[in-house]
């Protein structure tokens, strides 16, 4: 990517003095029980040839977002935020107005929700949910899809039905990657990605598989399924930093994206590294 700058369409930062992350518990995670601030990613993104980034939620609490929104208008490298508002207020389109509103508010890109964490596979379904992803469809935002495989069924539904909508699918999906399996999940992500209201991020891999002893041919079948699914000009490179330390230094995964991707001509590669999340989040 000599000479090309780097687009990073998917990270955190937060601050455990301004507020716990309650969702890492138990020792695996214990690495990342500590702050994670802007000015520890900057040198590495620096050093890895990014310039923009995509600042994306990490809880469901209505503070972080202005939090987020704020930081981005302090800051160069942040070109957008993907935050969090509650999508079953019956309100959800004040909300939403509110938070454009807001200082640096004209950096608010999409919104998201930890949909992995919801018991009923069929949330997106919900006709509350389905009220909120018309609001925010209206508001000229996108919606990051965090899920799990057995949740894909269902994001395929709510693209189905909200085509006004741009659905972006964060790290593929979250593959078993750990076992090797391929299938139901290539079956799901392909029907998703019929859908031309679909995009995903090549994102959050080196953490679904084993951290000590990963590989890029691990990775490898999963990545081929969506280029092939998605194409390069609906695909998008992310490092999920810090979460992605757990498993390999940013440089590493931006190294690891690189290789995954090499077979691909200089402008699909651009399209995967910037093209894509520039269009996406109107960067």
């Amino acid at each position: 990517m000599t000479g090309r700058t780097i687009i990073d369409a998917h990270h955190h930062v937060w601050d455990l003095s301004v507020r716990d992350q309650d969702w890492i518990t138990g020792p695996e995670l214990q690495p990342l029980r500590r702050n994670f601030t802007l000015a520890d990613l900057e040198p590495e993104t620096r050093a890895a040839g990014v310039g923009r980034t995509v600042l994306v939620q990490t809880i469901t609490v209505p503070e972080e977002t202005p939090e987020f929104l704020s930081l981005a208008a302090e800051t160069e490298l942040i070109g957008g935020v993907v935050g969090w508002t509650d999508l079953t207020r019956p309100d959800v389109a004040d909300e939403l107005a509110l938070l454009a509103e807001l200082p640096g508010g004209t950096y608010l890109r999409g919104i998201r929700h930890q949909v992995q964490g919801e018991p009923d596979p069929e949330w997106l379904l919900h006709p509350d949910v389905r009220q909120g992803l018309t609001a925010v469809a209206a508001a000229g935002l996108v919606y990051d899809l965090v899920v799990l495989p057995h949740q894909l069924p269902a994001c395929v539904k709510a693209a189905e039905g909200h085509p006004e909508l741009t659905f972006v699918l964060d790290h593929l999906g979250k593959p078993p990657i750990a076992s090797g399996e391929l299938a139901p999940w290539a079956t799901q992500v392909r029907d998703l990605a019929a859908l031309p209201n679909t995009v995903c991020k090549l994102s959050g891999l080196v953490t679904e598989t084993d951290p000590k002893t990963w590989t890029v041919r691990d990775l490898a079948p999963y990545v081929d399924t969506v280029l092939e699914a998605f194409g390069p000009s609906r695909l998008m490179f992310g490092s999920d930093w810090p979460v992605c330390t757990l498993a390999a230094t940013y440089a590493q995964v931006v190294g690891a994206a690189e290789e995954l991707t090499a077979g691909l001509s200089d402008s699909e590669r651009a399209e995967v590294f910037s093209g894509t999340a520039r269009r996406v989040y109107d960067l």
